[in-house]
């Protein structure tokens, strides 16, 4: 685990670096799956997140954990997100590292942002994000994500 923490954090760094080409809706293919999400992340220019999440694949769902570090953003918030998933052919490929881009606001209970994930194996998640709390954030993200 302690290894999966360290390349999020590298996963952080390629991301910052690369998440404009994420934030770009470069999906051309169809979508594989649907994802829920449901994290708490804490951020003070360094952002930290834990939470839960469920994903529809091939008429099945299955549970995962997820976490991780990021660059960017202030403030607490409750995250809800929904969205589609690409690049998925086998339940297998689904866990790992994500390196990803993030945009959102929070103030209260009415805040929205986007969240564009990709992990080793070439999964996508194209994210749209319901924010609680109080929150500016525009960064980048290592996220594990671990089937439970």
């Amino acid at each position: 685990m302690a290894k999966q923490w360290g390349t999020a954090a590298g996963a952080v760094l390629a991301s910052f670096v690369c998440g404009a080409g994420m934030l770009a809706p470069a999906i051309a293919q169809a979508p594989s799956g649907t994802v829920e999400i449901n994290q708490v992340q804490i951020a003070f220019l360094v952002s930290g997140n834990l939470g839960s999440g469920k994903i529809q694949f091939q008429g099945r769902t299955y549970s995962f954990s997820i976490g991780g570090l990021g660059i960017g953003g202030i403030g607490i918030n409750r995250l809800d997100a929904v969205g589609t998933v690409y690049g998925l052919t086998r339940i297998e490929q689904f866990p790992g590292l994500y390196g990803g881009a993030r945009t959102g606001i929070a103030a209260g209970d009415t805040g929205r942002g986007q969240l564009w994930l990709e992990n080793t194996n070439g999964v996508r998640m194209n994210l749209r994000a319901r924010r609680e709390g109080l929150a500016l954030t525009v960064g980048a993200d290592g996220i594990v994500v671990q089937m439970k």
